[in-house]
């Protein structure tokens, strides 16, 4: 394999367009070599911003394409699943937007077809490749908090009114996955069970139903062994919040807004002693998360090592958003 790897672009998604197709032309080993689209108009735009040599007029043809080593999914959230498992059996190691399924049995078996076709599967949650999200995660497992015992998390955006009416957003569509615990309230679920290192053993949940039929408000509690609790909100009718606390019992740490996607800016946190006013604030050098994510992934396809984040990471994520769901329809307490 040469030093780069030739990665294709299954369709022209806002997060491929903005952040991930971007990111692989800075990125050190890898790039974007092809684009499947099936809107002509977008592709040319990018095409031309991202000097990307193919455009294919179906993703087909692109996961056929045998110089392809790589293929980034950023599609609707339903078809995750069918084109991740056409791309592995292809022969291609896939790089899936989040969350990585619409449920616990596509992604596993997602998961079991990577296996099988002895290729890489990451699901794209870029936050982890941070370097401020790398520097908490030591902290914690340091023990700069102590035993981590509680997350709090927040991801809401308001969407704008006259999408919200109409419900023709793919994020309010229930047969494409929609709905703001899967587009936003995945990265809750993630920083909890990531920064505590543990599993939930039940969950609870209220949420605000579109007419449609999709959540669009959502509130929910997971809760752990050893009296570890985590609180999520996702929102798609709030307005703008993006934060995440984790306190243990010998301190805390707080992220202001920009938790998530802090974009290339400097980023902040607090970290604050068991019985501290105050605290000290730390800053991170900004970086670009998108960027970081792919060389891990390109790293990994390259050297023949482990990914960080790995699919059965992700297929307990959608197990929790899976009972999360049922709670929250049923008011049920659910178990993991």
């Amino acid at each position: 394999m040469t030093d780069r790897i030739k990665w294709g672009v299954l369709g022209c998604a806002l997060i491929a367009r903005k952040c991930v197709i971007p990111a692989i032309q800075k990125s050190r080993n890898g790039r974007v070599q092809a684009l499947a689209t099936r809107s002509p108009a977008k592709a040319a735009e990018v095409v031309a911003e991202n000097k990307i040599g193919r455009v294919y007029d179906g993703y087909e043809a692109l996961i056929a394409d045998p110089t392809i080593d790589a293929v980034y999914i950023p599609l609707p959230n339903h078809l995750h699943h069918p084109w991740t498992i056409k791309a592995l059996t292809a022969g291609k190691h896939v790089l899936c937007e989040k969350p990585l399924a619409c449920n616990a049995r596509e992604a596993r078996a997602m998961a079991e077809q990577a296996a099988a076709a002895g290729k890489l599967l990451m699901e794209a949650f870029m936050y982890r490749f941070h370097p401020r999200s790398r520097r908490i995660k030591q902290l914690i497992d340091d023990g700069g908090i102590g035993d981590p015992c509680l997350s709090r998390s927040a991801f809401c955006f308001r969407m704008d009114d006259a999408m919200l009416r109409s419900g023709g957003n793919i994020r309010l569509k229930p047969d494409m996955g929609g709905g703001a615990l899967m587009d936003v309230g995945c990265y809750g679920v993630s920083v909890a069970r990531w920064l505590m290192d543990a599993e939930p053993l039940q969950v609870q949940a209220q949420a605000v139903y579109h007419p449609a039929g999709v959540d669009v408000h959502m509130a929910g509690t997971l809760a752990f062994a050893g009296e570890k609790l985590a609180v999520f909100e996702a929102s798609f009718i709030a307005a703008l919040q993006q934060t995440y606390t984790i306190v243990g019992s010998e301190g805390s740490i707080e992220l202001p807004h920009n938790a998530f996607v802090p974009w290339e800016k400097d980023a902040a946190y607090t970290h604050r002693g068991r019985d501290d006013e105050t605290g000290q604030l730390h800053t991170v050098k900004g970086a670009d998360e998108y960027r970081l994510m792919v060389e891990h992934f390109a790293d990994a396809v390259q050297q023949k090592t482990n990914l960080n984040f790995r699919p059965d990471d992700s297929i307990a994520n959608m197990s929790v958003l899976d009972a999360i769901a049922e709670a929250a329809r049923t008011g049920r307490t659910v178990k993991v």
